[in-house]
């Protein structure tokens, strides 16, 4: 044990002690590199077991400030971090839990343009994010650069996990081909988490990452974990690689970075059948005000209407409103604005009343939380 510190081998005593550990892989981890995409529900669990574990060298991603409504299941953060960058107020806490850890702040968005020069630098990849842009670059970028990435995703009550290496078995990309578009891809934001089971779900992808560095049991490469919260129960799915994968298969059809929160606004657009026109909430405040106010309803559901609304909205939720279109036959050819939370659900919402034959239909852009920050800062932000 020559090669620990006394102060490291009484932190690390239970893992020296460890058969598929000892001296050997706590070494390894202490030499080792792991880059975290993300730093909120999942990343936080992840980050302060993989510290506490003495995995060398943390690198952490993220370009979000800490929300109040963070706390209530990004375990990193605490009160007073609200505010401040998330990687700021992450290295500060990881440092104080273990100063052998190396912390590099990468305060940025992970995009095409930087990717791959981050990536590199790793020897596992954390996906820790909640958006499917961020997903699809950091799997496409693993496979060109041979990294593991370890993913994690979670909804409501419900969490996945999996190891995806295109070495060994199928990417990201075998599960999901394409990016779905932005409006049927709710993320926490919109749809809401349980607060503990991004601590479930990180903790097993720190399991994961930990196995990895180790080289030890049997990593989920080519299986897919479901943990359903409610039930208390675990499912496993066999996953295989595809040889039509458009990154990893025998012919690959993408072979660079691509932005894809950009991409797949235009699929959106272009598939869509009709582009919906889009108004800002300063238009919308100068339209209500006016002598010829438009309808607006609200889609989103009645706990969002509970916590924040806009005066004089109708509120419709997106899966009502088809059959509620007869009620709004008066309106068919006056002005109707929808708006949801940030504006994907009324997008849609938009498309359903064109297509039943409304004829002036307007999308607030950017919901009404860019109503509350650019119009009305009484309108609580959640």
């Amino acid at each position: 044990m020559a090669q620990f510190t006394p102060d490291q081998v009484e932190r690390y005593k239970r893992h020296l002690l460890l058969d598929g550990v000892g001296a050997e892989g706590q070494r390894r981890l202490l030499d080792s590199r792991v880059l975290l995409i993300g730093t909120g529900g999942l990343g936080s669990p992840a980050a302060l077991y993989l510290a506490a574990a003495g995995v060398g060298t943390l690198g952490l991603a993220d370009f979000d400030l800490v929300d109040a409504s963070n706390l209530q299941r990004q375990v990193l953060f605490a009160s007073a971090d609200v505010g401040r960058p998330k990687v700021e107020a992450a290295r500060e806490r990881l440092a104080a839990l273990n100063p052998d850890v190396e912390l590099i702040e990468h305060n940025l968005r992970i995009e095409a343009s930087n990717a791959a020069g981050i990536v590199r630098d790793y020897d596992v990849v954390m996906d820790g994010t909640d958006t499917f842009p961020t997903r699809y670059l950091a799997n496409d970028v693993c496979v060109w650069e041979g990294k593991p990435l370890v993913y994690g995703a979670i909804m409501r009550f419900e969490g996945q996990v999996s190891v995806f290496d295109a070495r060994h078995g199928p990417c990201y990309r075998c599960l999901f081909p394409e990016p779905p578009p932005p409006e049927l891809a709710p993320n926490c934001a919109e749809a809401g988490v349980l607060g503990v089971l991004p601590g479930v779900i990180g903790l097993l992808q720190a399991t994961e990452v930990l196995k990895l560095l180790l080289g030890s049991g049997d990593p989920l490469v080519g299986r897919l974990m479901v943990y359903d919260a409610l039930a208390m129960e675990f499912r496993e799915f066999r996953l295989s690689k595809e040889s039509d994968c458009a990154v990893c298969g025998e012919s690959p059809s993408i072979t660079e970075a691509v932005d894809y929160e950009a991409f797949c606004a235009a699929q959106t657009l272009e598939t869509s059948g009709s582009a919906v026109p889009e108004l800002s909430p300063v238009e919308l405040r100068a339209r209500l005000g006016g002598p010829s106010p438009p309808l607006l309803i609200d889609v989103r559901e009645d706990w969002e209407v509970q916590t924040a609304r806009i005066p004089g909205a109708r509120t419709i939720p997106l899966a009502e409103l088809d059959a509620a279109c007869g009620e709004l036959e008066e309106f068919r050819a006056r002005p109707v604005v929808v708006h949801c939370h940030h504006g994907g659900r009324s997008r849609s919402a938009c498309e359903l009343l064109l297509s039943k034959g409304f004829e002036q239909v307007e999308n607030l852009a950017g919901g009404i939380d860019a109503w509350s920050v650019s119009v009305d800062p009484g309108v609580p932000r959640y």
